[in-house]
């Protein structure tokens, strides 16, 4: 196992075939809550041991309740199998006091090889216009703590465009926009997993749209496209919808090679206090 902290923290231990063994940090919590895109990399771990191919490339989540540190019981299953693809279903579960199980995610998700796909490329999509990493600015530059400011910032490498953190000092644009750098702290180079943890640990673009709080993940689809280079990534997620109680965040990720490499869509909740 590397020595990366983002692994350590995602292990799981085989207790018998489809069952795993984890144990959810308190280090990737925000609002006291664990993460969503950590829970996504967590399962999306077991789902790579137990099922044949080694990549995610797509991954849905839908979170049922919110998870909280400690131990956990990863239950896979593995749907179907064929010679470029498979597909397995795995859902976490917390124990309450009297031993009863509570689900807390539940993911279906399409594995294969990265390696195997061919180079055509054919897009219209461009890398996100982000200053460069020295001009924008991290959590320690901020005048007093940010909305939300938790553990998982001490593990997280973000600088965010400074077009895009009005809402830090209470001048929110109301574009719904979030964009910037991002890496892990400790200078672990990106992979395919932990790209499922990159597409939700940005600030919320509920934040950009003057909103305060917690804003919980009903649902998660994140695609993989291909293996990142090494170096920093950069994030751009949008929001242009808020109705109802509910908003959505589309993400793309860009590596440090100018390519798409991963996207996402979530449907969350807007934070209660709005």
């Amino acid at each position: 196992m590397d020595s990366s902290q983002f692994d350590r923290d995602t292990a799981v231990t085989l207790r018998e075939p489809g069952v795993y063994d984890t144990d959810l940090s308190a280090e990737w919590t925000i609002f006291g809550v664990v993460n969503g895109g950590y829970l996504l990399a967590l399962l999306g771990r077991a789902l790579g041991e137990a099922l044949p191919h080694p990549d995610p490339f797509s991954v849905s989540a839908h979170y049922l309740a919110p998870s909280l540190p400690g131990p956990a019981v990863i239950r896979t299953e593995t749907v179907r199998t064929g010679r470029t693809l498979s597909t397995g279903q795995a859902s976490l579960f917390q124990y309450a006091e009297d031993g009863t199980e509570t689900e807390r995610i539940r993911v279906v998700a399409t594995y294969g090889d990265l390696g195997g796909l061919p180079d055509d490329v054919r897009t219209t999509a461009k890398p996100p216009a982000i200053p460069p990493y020295e001009h924008c600015f991290g959590p320690s530059d901020a005048p007093v703590p940010l909305p939300g400011s938790a553990e998982i910032t001490r593990l997280l490498d973000i600088r965010l465009d400074p077009a895009t953190i009005g809402w830090a000092v209470g001048e929110p644009s109301g574009k719904g926009e979030m964009r910037g750098w991002f890496g892990l702290a400790d200078g672990r180079d990106p992979d395919p997993l932990s790209l499922l943890l990159t597409v939700d640990a940005l600030p919320p673009t509920a934040f950009d749209l003057g909103l305060q709080g917690w804003t919980p993940t009903v649902e998660l689809t994140t695609h993989i496209r291909c293996r990142p280079a090494p170096g920093p990534l950069r994030v751009a997620i949008t929001t242009r919808n808020l109705a109802g109680g509910f908003l959505e965040e589309d993400a793309e990720v860009w590596d440090s090679a100018d390519r798409l490499v991963a996207q996402s869509r979530q449907l969350a909740r807007a934070p209660r206090e709005a």
